[in-house]
């Protein structure tokens, strides 16, 4: 039976019977392990604060809201601006709150003094260096999908990318009516055109050394603990791009009989029935089970 379809779900009802008894059975594995691999989805940053809608949106963004009709930060950021002027504008401040500011919750902070002490790497799709603020060795982690605080050629020329903060933090000075100064629009030094995000959405995606040298880590980690007592931690992973962490930790878990496999998300926890003795499903916000893991 294919670990894609067969799943055993948690509802609100029965996490209200089972959550505590979950939570303490993660809390004995995430000390017993001897490894543990996170593996991170854009629910965990939800957790912590950093929502893309709603209040949050509409006090940064009210300007674009109300001359463009934006409903979210994420769609706004496809949107065709006429100009380059006009793009960055939007892009500075999108970034700036999304990668050089603190979460408003200091989750990842939580989880971090649960792991800190523990042998662990992390694997997250997330792109907002929320695990680095928090306190995370660099050298344990793997951005796969990119990183707000970089740029890249938009063609792309060569494979390199570059920080942006100084940039960004000029952008957000100097700017005018939702339009940055012309001279501060970013091209690529070698090929002259126009930069663009790092961020994984197409076949343009720049992999550069440092992603590849974080790649190659993230692969000795998992083969130096294949064997062994290992907790493969999933928080806050969607059905979006189950291919990415989700489906790899239920593999990876399925064919080490000593390995756990744990997901704490808010509606979505589930595991597949192959793995379901070895599995430990909690359905909750990850914020809140972090503070009652450390209160056991």
């Amino acid at each position: 039976m294919s670990l894609k379809t067969a799943t055993m779900k948690y509802t609100n009802d029965s996490c209200s019977k089972n959550c505590r008894d979950n939570i303490e059975r993660l809390k004995y594995e995430m000390e017993s392990a001897d490894a543990v691999l996170i593996g991170a989805g854009a629910g965990l940053s939800v957790s912590a604060g950093f929502t893309y809608a709603g209040k949050r949106f509409e006090d940064n963004f009210s300007d674009y809201i109300s001359k463009y009709g934006f409903q979210d930060m994420y769609s706004a950021g496809f949107y065709p601006y006429d100009t380059l002027e006009e793009y960055w504008a939007y892009w500075c401040r999108y970034i700036y709150i999304n990668r050089y500011q603190n979460p408003p919750k200091p989750v990842y902070d939580e989880l971090f003094r649960l792991f800190y002490e523990k042998e662990y790497f992390v694997f997250t799709t997330n792109v907002d260096h929320c695990f680095q603020k928090a306190g995370f060795d660099k050298s344990r982690l793997f951005y796969t999908q990119g990183d707000y605080g970089l740029w890249q050629c938009s063609k792309p020329c060569h494979k390199k990318t570059y920080d942006n903060e100084t940039v960004v933090e000029k952008m957000i000075m100097e700017q005018h009516d939702m339009r940055i100064t012309p001279g501060l629009v970013p091209y690529c030094p070698v090929c002259g055109a126009p930069m663009a995000m790092n961020l994984r959405s197409d076949s343009t995606f720049v992999e550069d050394e440092g992603w590849h040298e974080a790649a190659d880590r993230y692969r000795n980690f998992v083969l130096r603990h294949k064997n062994m007592h290992v907790l493969y931690l999933e928080l806050g992973v969607g059905s979006n791009t189950p291919g990415i962490i989700k489906f790899p930790f239920w593999r990876m878990t399925a064919d080490n009989p000593k390995a756990v496999y744990a997901c704490i998300n808010y509606g979505e926890a589930a595991a597949p029935e192959e793995i379901k003795t070895r599995s430990v499903c909690v359905n909750g916000d990850i914020g809140d089970i972090l503070l009652t893991l450390h209160g056991i």
